[in-house]
């Protein structure tokens, strides 16, 4: 019988930090997760709780589907393992490709119940074809050339997820720039074992900074007015002044918060592409494949702040230094 180290290293159990922030980005982008970001107004549609609560469950769902999707990786590749990763849990003999499947099944099932219970018809509605894409991936696409566009997906995916409880076409730029750093992790993931040509790090960096300029440029003028809303910027009993000051104060820090984050996840998974350019061997190749899963909160962070959640955007970025540390405890890939 399988530990529970054994267990959690076959999903992967650490790179789930990376996975929460999807949702979150996606719902503050609809317009629906901002009493998670302490807004002084209360919402419409609900008590803030309760508001709190659904995101919370839709993020739980998506964790669920993640472990599901690397259960069902690591099944379908065990006998590819067997001969390039021999200490994984399958091929090691530390857990029966029986036990995998069966509980990548079962994580599955859970998964889709927790988005049924979170969000109902609308979160399934995208839940379901989220699970079919994450199948997908592991049992067809990623031998393909189409793994990296599925895969990225799969991601965009979670992020509509979260934003089935609001408007989900505000969240499109979101799900949009998280597919697409996706796109470069998966397309350096398939290059880890054997190493790459200097020209893909290069492709992949290139592409990391404009997901990077994305997460901080302007956003909409209708995410403005709720981001307003939300953050209850009012001026009750003061003069014009001193309320023109107190905006425009608290509009530079919310501001300058994606900028922030946004730097940082350049910065790191940046660093680690420019390194695997100058030595593009398989260690290199792996080592960003793990700065671009570890760093990944950052960017959602970028994301929720600009939308409006800058203390929301800041508690998912914490996610990445924890990430990194458990990721010299248990492999992200």
């Amino acid at each position: 019988m399988p530990s529970l180290r054994d267990l959690a290293e076959l999903v992967r159990a650490p790179a789930a930090l990376s996975v929460p922030g999807d949702v979150l980005a996606g719902a503050v982008a609809a317009g629906w997760a901002y009493p998670l970001a302490g807004s002084a107004a209360e919402p419409p549609g609900g008590h803030r709780l309760d508001r709190a609560a659904r995101a919370s469950g839709l993020a739980g769902a998506s964790v669920l589907l993640y472990w599901a999707g690397m259960a069902a990786n690591d099944w379908a590749d065990r006998r590819l393992d067997a001969l390039e990763r021999p200490e994984r849990p399958i091929p090691s003999g530390r857990v029966h490709p029986a036990t995998a499947f069966g509980l990548s099944a079962g994580l599955t099932v859970a998964g889709l119940a927790a988005a049924g219970l979170a969000g109902g018809r609308r979160s399934l509605a995208v839940a379901v074809p989220l699970t079919g894409a994450v199948w997908a991936y592991d049992l067809w696409a990623k031998k393909t050339a189409a793994g990296p566009a599925v895969m990225a997906a799969c991601r965009g995916l979670d992020v509509l997820l979260g934003a089935s409880l609001g408007q989900p076409l505000r969240a499109v730029p979101a799900a949009v720039t998280i597919a697409a750093h996706t796109y470069t992790v998966t397309a350096l993931s398939r290059r880890e074992v054997t190493g790459a040509d200097r020209w893909l790090p290069m492709a992949t960096l290139a592409g990391t900074a404009a997901v990077a300029g994305a997460a901080t440029g302007p956003v909409g003028a209708e995410t403005r007015v709720a981001a307003a809303r939300s953050a209850g910027m009012r001026a009750v009993g003061s003069g014009a002044a001193g309320a023109g000051r107190i905006r425009r104060t608290r509009r530079d820090w919310r501001g300058l918060v994606p900028a922030v984050l946004a730097a940082g996840y350049l910065a790191r998974y940046g660093r680690a592409q420019a390194r695997a350019m100058a030595t593009p061997d398989a260690a290199r190749i792996r080592t960003a494949v793990g700065a671009g899963i570890t760093g990944l909160p950052a960017l959602q962070g970028a994301l929720i702040a600009r939308a409006g959640a800058p203390l929301l955007g800041m508690v998912v970025a914490a996610a990445a230094p924890v990430g990194r540390r458990l990721a010299r405890w248990m492999s992200p890939t």
